[in-house]
């Protein structure tokens, strides 16, 4: 049914999923050539990606209240994410300035 949502908002949502995969997967690809703490970011950025997926298989099941579980889940993996991001970006800056 997916009726919670509008084809709009569903778009996005999907689009936002590809365009952080391949966000990945590209930062992956600038590791192997370039600086190895690129990594790192790319790792970090892995329980963002499972938040969204969380949060999509919500909304699939049309927001329903026996899933409710999944809300936590998707909000516990954003904040583990942002954290994880931010020690990455902070690594990168250490990184970076050990070379200057």
């Amino acid at each position: 049914m997916m009726h919670e949502l509008s084809i709009g908002t569903w778009t996005i949502h999907m689009a936002t999923l590809i365009e952080w995969t391949l966000a990945i997967i590209l930062i992956l690809s600038l590791a192997k050539k370039s600086e190895r703490a690129y990594t790192w970011l790319a790792i970090a950025m892995l329980p963002n990606l499972a938040s969204a997926m969380a949060a999509i298989t919500w909304h699939i099941y049309d927001n329903s209240e026996e899933l409710l579980g999944l809300v936590v889940i998707q909000a516990l993996l954003t904040t583990i994410g942002n954290t994880c991001l931010a020690v990455a970006a902070w690594h990168l800056l250490r990184t970076e300035e050990q070379k200057a």
